[in-house]
């Protein structure tokens, strides 16, 4: 039975990416990307969870972040396509721990990182107010009204 291991993400990244070079001349990206949902709980109150997925990023893709042919930064909104791959170590207290990361062959800037003054990353989210009770929709202006003789 054949199986499938894709990932696709669209978030902001939480930090700049960090270039590790190894001896011999490898080159491996890290970061975080902080994807969110928000949704209504059972008081009808806004609530937004926020998941931070770590990438790494190897090969071809990872030498031009590093060279600076493309340039990623805080706050940028991405695309992001790959694995998810698991790996374990061992820390210095001599617990086994697990890592699961994004292993990205695909990546790509979909917004740049707004100015602090005009982000509301990070801000709590305002829905559109509702309409006061009573409110009926007027006809939008310049619409064809019912029974009209379009084609359609």
């Amino acid at each position: 039975m054949a199986s499938l291991n894709k990932v696709i993400l669209i978030g902001r990244l939480g930090k700049d990416p960090e270039i590790t070079t190894f001896e011999n001349g490898n080159k491996k990206v890290s970061a975080t990307l902080a994807t969110s949902e928000r949704y209504r709980d059972r008081d009808n109150n806004w609530v937004e969870q926020t998941d931070w997925h770590n990438i790494v990023v190897w090969g071809n893709l990872a030498n031009d972040i590093a060279d600076g042919r493309r340039n990623y930064t805080k706050g940028d909104l991405m695309y992001v396509e790959g694995k998810l791959r698991t790996r374990q170590y061992t820390d210095q207290q001599g617990i086994v721990r697990y890592v699961t990361e994004v292993h990205a062959d695909k990546m790509m800037q979909m917004a740049p990182a707004r100015p602090a003054s005009q982000s509301s990353y990070g801000q709590p989210y305002t829905p559109a107010p509702e309409p006061a009770p009573g409110y009926v929709p007027q006809n939008n202006p310049g619409a064809p009204e019912e029974g009209s003789d379009l084609p359609f």
